[in-house]
């Protein structure tokens, strides 16, 4: 696993666990991840535009809540997310998602297992 972001991580010493820090700007963490990834690979991200490119290169992304975004879903949830920042934009006050729940962690890490088992058994 690798962990991206602009600044620095503290993650658990593991030989599975790597971090990588990029620069600040907009889209460099993503450009990276997206520069890296194989098909196949998985993505854990909310950034819904993050998770189109990983999708459109042939990998796999989940949210943090548990919900895998697919070829299917990931035109809708585009839409909605540029909707809802146009709204912003014009000054209309949006709610942001909720915070994450037991509920959510608990799904995440039921998506999340049952991913690693199909990969392990494939």
């Amino acid at each position: 696993m690798t962990l991206v972001a602009n600044k620095a991580l503290r993650a658990p010493p593991s030989r599975f666990i790597r971090t990588m820090q990029v620069s600040h700007g907009f889209y460099v963490a993503d450009n990276e991840i997206t520069d890296r990834i194989e098909v196949g690979d998985l993505v854990i991200t909310a950034d819904i535009p993050l998770a189109s490119e990983v999708i459109a290169r042939g990998a796999h992304a989940l949210n943090p809540r548990g919900e895998f975004y697919t070829p299917d879903n990931i035109a809708e949830r585009l839409a909605l997310r540029n909707y809802l920042a146009e709204l912003r934009s014009g000054g209309v006050q949006t709610s942001g998602p909720a915070p994450l729940d037991n509920t959510d962690r608990k799904r995440f890490a039921d998506q999340l297992d049952r991913f690693l088992t199909r990969r392990q058994k494939g």
